[in-house]
C-alpha cells in the first residue's frame, strides 16, 4: 500500500435534475484527476437533491438499473482514479415506497468495490423552522462497511452518522484507517458542529477523515454549509473547501495514522463496563 495520496474533495451544489448532476460528476472526476487527485470524493445526495417522496420517485431507479452509475464507473477508469460517490438515492430493494441513501466506492479499474447505506436518519426540527424526516422516505442501513483501498482500509459513513461516535469506534476496531463522511449538512448545524464533530471523530478513531460536502442554496430551497474537510488523525484540518463549489486537494500521509496511534494507543485500551442507573 502507498503511504501517501492526494484526495480530491469535490464540493457541489447539486440540483434536482439527475442528468445534469451526472454530467457534473463525470466532468469533476476528470478535472480532479487532471489536478493530481488519486481519490476523488463527492458529497451526500450528489446525484439528486429533491424534496418529497412523490418528487423523488420518478427520478430514481433500483441500484442495478441506475442509468448514470455506468458513466461514473467509466469516468473513474478513464481517469485512473478511485471515486467515492458520496451517496445516491435509489429505490430500496425490498420495500415499496422507500429509498436507500447509498454510498458507492469505485476503483480505478471502474469496479464497484463496496456500497454502504446510511444508518442514521436525520429526523429533526431546527430552531429556524427547518424540519427533516428522512425516515419517512428512506430505509436506514443495517451494516457498517470497511473496504480496502490502495492506501488503507476505508470506513464508509454518511452525514448524520457523524453524531454517533460508537460507529466510528467500531470502524476503527475493524481496521479502518481512513473514514469518509460525505455530507449535506444544514447551515445552522454546520456552523455549530461540523468542524468540531469531524475533528473529534478523527481523534477518537485515530483515522484520516475525508468529508466532501454540499454547499449553497439548492433548487428545493435547502441551504447547505459547505466546508469540505480533510482532517488528520491528530485532529488537525488539512484542507477546508470554504463555501464555494469546487475541488479542494489534500495531501494525505498515511504514516500519520500509525504515529497518532503510537502516541496515544487508546484503541487498545477499550474496556467493558457495567452501567448503573442512579435514580
Amino acid at each position: 500500500m502507498s503511504a501517501t495520496f492526494t484526495a480530491g474533495l469535490v464540493q457541489t451544489n447539486s440540483g434536482n435534475d439527475p442528468a445534469a448532476n451526472a454530467d457534473m460528476i463525470v466532468a469533476r472526476i476528470a478535472e480532479a484527476a487532471q489536478k493530481g487527485a488519486d481519490f476523488v470524493l463527492f458529497p451526500e445526495v450528489v446525484t439528486l437533491v429533491e424534496t418529497g417522496a412523490k418528487n423523488v420517485a420518478p427520478k430514481v431507479t433500483g441500484f442495478d438499473a441506475d442509468p448514470y452509475l455506468p458513466r461514473f464507473r467509466e469516468a473513474a477508469k478513464a481517469a485512473g482514479v478511485w471515486v467515492l460517490i458520496g451517496s445516491m438515492v435509489v429505490e430500496h430493494e425490498t420495500l415499496d415506497r422507500k429509498f436507500a441513501n447509498r454510498s458507492v466506492l469505485i476503483s480505478d479499474a471502474g469496479e464497484i468495490v463496496a456500497t454502504y447505506d446510511k444508518i442514521h436518519m436525520f429526523d429533526v426540527d431546527l430552531e429556524n423552522g427547518e424540519s427533516y424526516r428522512e425516515s419517512k422516505s428512506y430505509e436506514p442501513g443495517g451494516r457498517a462497511v470497511v473496504a480496502e483501498t490502495p492506501w488503507g482500509k476505508l470506513g464508509m459513513t454518511i452525514c448524520y452518522d457523524i453524531r454517533f461516535p460508537h460507529l466510528y469506534r467500531a470502524l476503527a476496531h475493524a481496521g479502518a484507517e481512513i473514514i469518509a463522511v460525505p455530507a449535506a449538512f444544514t447551515r445552522p448545524t454546520g456552523r455549530a458542529h461540523w468542524h468540531v464533530l469531524l475533528r473529534a471523530r478523527a481523534v477518537e478513531a485515530q483515522c484520516v477523515v475525508l468529508a466532501p460536502a454540499q454547499t449553497g442554496e439548492h433548487m428545493d430551497g435547502r441551504k447547505t454549509y459547505g466546508h469540505s474537510l480533510a482532517v488528520d488523525p491528530w485532529g488537525a484540518v488539512i484542507a477546508d473547501g470554504e463555501e464555494e463549489p469546487g475541488i479542494v486537494l489534500a495531501e494525505i500521509d498515511m504514516e500519520q495514522v500509525a504515529k497518532a496511534r503510537a502516541k496515544v494507543p487508546s484503541l487498545t485500551h477499550d474496556r467493558p463496563f457495567d452501567l448503573d442507573a442512579v435514580t
